[in-house]
C-alpha cells in the first residue's frame, strides 16, 4: 500500500495559515486556479460599475500644467519677477533648484484658447485634444508630496513613494480578473518620446503584483520580435509538442501542490495555461491588417510605425474591444528642466492626435461609456524657470503642490472642469485632489470600494489606498 502524500509545510506558513483561518473550503477557493487566472477575488464587483476597463496614459516625466492646460495670462505681467516669498511658503524644492539665487516667474510662452461648450483652456500645442474637450473631465488640483520621478511614479501607480506594494493595474486585476481568458487582464506598452532630452528610466516594479499573487502583475508588450518573449515556438517544435510539455510541467506542478500547499504553485500552472493560449490570442491582437486606412490616418502618421505612443494607443483600442481589463501606456519623455518650449512641442506631437483619435475611436464603436481613460504624469513643473530665464527659452523644475490630468468615458461627466490654483498656478485654492483620491475614484468607477479591496501580507491588510482616499464625487456622471 502506498504511503499518502506527505504535505511540507514550514513553521512560518503554518502560523501563517492557521492565523488567517483558512479551512478546506476557503483553501479550495484560494487554490482554484480559475479564481487567479481569470476570475476576481470579489467574484462580482461591490457595486454596479461605470467602467469595464481602465487605459491609463501615462506622460512620464511630469508635463506642464502651466503650458499645457492651467491657463494663467496673469503670469506675463510678472514674466521675470521673482517669485513672492508667500506663494513658496516652506515648500521644499529638488536638489536642481534648491540652491538657486532666483526664482523667476516664467509665464508660458504658448497661446491658449477655450473650446467646446465647457469652454475649457487648451494650449496651441493640443489642438487636436481640444476638439474633444466636452468629452474630457479636467482635474487641475491633483497634488503629491513627492517631488522626485522615482517615488512621484511609484506614489501614483503603487499608493506609496517606496517600491514593494502593488501597482494600481495588479489590483484592478486581484480584484476583478480579466474578460479575456486568452489574454493577461493587465497589459503594459512603453513608448520614447521625441524630446531631445534622455528620459528617465521605467522599472517592471511599477506594473508589478509585489505581494499579490504574480499573476496580476502586467505584461509588458514589446514594439520588436515577439510582443511577447518565447511566445513563438522555437523551430522544430510545434503546437502539439508544446502541449505535451505543458502538460507534464502541469503534472509535476501538481505533484508540488499536494506535497507542499503554496497558491503560488498553482499561479504559475495558470500562467503556463495563459502563455499557451496567448500564443494564438496574441499574434491576432497585435496583427494590424484589419485595420482600415481611415483608421490609420485617424490615428495620425505614426500609427503604422510598431512602439509609438500612435500605434499603441490603437493596439489599447483593441485591447479594449478583447476585454483586457486595465492597458497601462507609458510614454516617456515630459522632463523638461531646460529647451521646454522646443521638447514641449515634440513631446505634445506625439500624443495629441493619437489621444483625441483613441477617445473618438472608442466613443464610435460604443466602448467609450464603459471604458475609463486618464491621461496625466507623476507631478507638474514649478511657475518659475529653471536655470537662466531666455527671451524664448525655459525650463521648469519638478512641482507636487498642483498638477493637471483629464479623465474620460467611464462614468465620468465630460466636458468638467473641477479644482482650481492660485494666480501663480502654484498651490490648489478649491477642490483638491490627492493621489488616494484620483485612486479612489479610479477603483470606484470600477465598482469597487477603495477601502474594502485589502490584502493580508506581513500582518497588515493593505490596500492600493493605504489609509486615507476619498471619491472624487462632483466628477462622476
Amino acid at each position: 500500500m502506498n504511503a499518502s502524500p506527505t504535505i511540507a509545510l514550514t513553521r512560518r506558513e503554518f502560523f501563517s495559515r492557521t492565523a488567517a483561518g483558512i479551512g478546506g473550503a476557503a483553501l479550495a477557493s484560494l487554490l482554484d486556479p480559475r479564481l487567479l487566472a481569470s476570475g476576481g477575488v470579489l467574484g462580482q464587483p461591490h457595486f454596479a460599475p461605470k467602467a469595464r476597463r481602465v487605459i491609463y496614459l501615462f506622460m512620464h516625466g511630469g508635463p506642464s500644467q502651466l503650458d499645457l492646460f492651467d491657463h494663467k495670462p496673469g503670469l506675463r505681467a510678472l514674466h521675470g519677477q521673482e517669485l513672492p516669498a508667500s506663494v513658496r511658503g516652506e515648500q521644499r524644492l529638488t536638489g536642481m533648484t534648491s540652491n538657486q539665487k532666483s526664482l523667476p516667474v516664467t509665464s508660458s510662452i504658448f497661446e491658449f484658447k477655450q473650446h467646446g461648450n465647457c469652454g475649457a483652456w487648451v494650449s496651441e500645442l493640443l489642438p487636436h485634444m481640444a476638439g474633444v474637450v466636452d468629452d474630457l473631465c479636467f482635474i487641475r488640483s491633483v497634488h503629491t508630496e513627492a517631488i522626485n520621478h522615482d517615488p512621484a511614479v511609484t506614489f501614483l501607480q503603487t499608493g506609496h513613494q517606496q517600491p514593494g506594494r502593488p501597482s494600481l493595474g495588479a489590483w484592478a486585476s486581484y480584484g476583478l480578473g480579466s474578460e479575456n481568458e486568452n489574454l493577461p487582464a493587465f497589459v503594459v506598452l512603453i513608448s520614447r518620446g521625441s524630446a531631445a532630452r534622455p528620459a528617465d528610466p521605467l522599472y517592471a516594479r511599477l506594473w508589478g503584483s509585489a505581494f499579490l499573487p504574480s499573476s496580476h502583475q502586467g505584461v509588458a508588450f514589446r514594439s520588436s520580435g515577439d510582443p511577447v518573449l518565447f511566445l513563438s515556438n522555437p523551430p522544430g517544435f510545434d503546437a502539439s509538442a508544446r502541449r505535451e510539455q505543458l502538460d507534464a510541467i502541469d503534472a509535476l506542478n501538481r505533484h508540488q501542490v499536494e506535497r507542499q500547499i503554496d497558491p503560488e504553485i498553482e499561479t504559475r500552472i495558470a500562467q503556463y495555461e495563459m502563455a499557451f493560449r496567448m500564443q494564438t490570442s496574441v499574434p491576432e491582437l497585435t496583427s494590424l491588417r484589419d485595420e482600415t486606412d481611415a483608421t490609420f490616418a485617424a490615428y495620425g502618421p505614426q500609427a503604422r510605425v510598431p512602439g509609438t505612443f500612435a500605434a499603441n494607443c490603437l493596439l489599447a483600442r483593441r485591447m479594449a474591444e478583447r476585454g483586457v481589463r486595465f492597458i497601462q501606456l507609458y510614454h516617456r519623455g515630459w522632463d523638461q528642466h531646460y529647451n521646454l518650449p522646443s521638447d514641449l512641442r515634440l513631446q505634445s506631437q506625439d500624443v495629441d492626435q493619437p489621444c483625441a483619435a483613441l477617445i473618438r475611436d472608442l466613443k464610435m464603436r460604443g466602448l467609450l461609456d464603459d471604458t475609463l481613460v486618464i491621461w496625466g504624469g507623476e507631478f507638474g513643473r514649478t511657475t518659475y524657470s529653471q536655470g537662466k530665464l531666455e527671451a524664448a527659452n525655459y525650463g521648469r523644475d519638478h512641482h507636487g503642490r498642483c498638477f493637471s490630468i483629464w479623465l474620460a468615458g467611464g462614468g465620468v461627466r465630460g466636458g468638467t472642469l473641477h479644482g482650481e490654483t492660485d494666480d501663480f498656478c502654484y498651490n490648489v485654492v478649491r477642490d483638491p485632489v490627492h493621489v488616494h483620491d484620483l485612486n479612489a475614484t479610479i477603483l470606484h468607477l470600477l465598482g469597487i470600494d477603495h477601502t474594502r479591496l485589502t490584502f493580508k501580507f506581513q500582518g497588515r491588510h493593505f490596500r492600493l489606498t493605504d489609509v486615507s482616499g476619498e471619491v472624487v464625487k462632483p466628477i462622476l456622471a
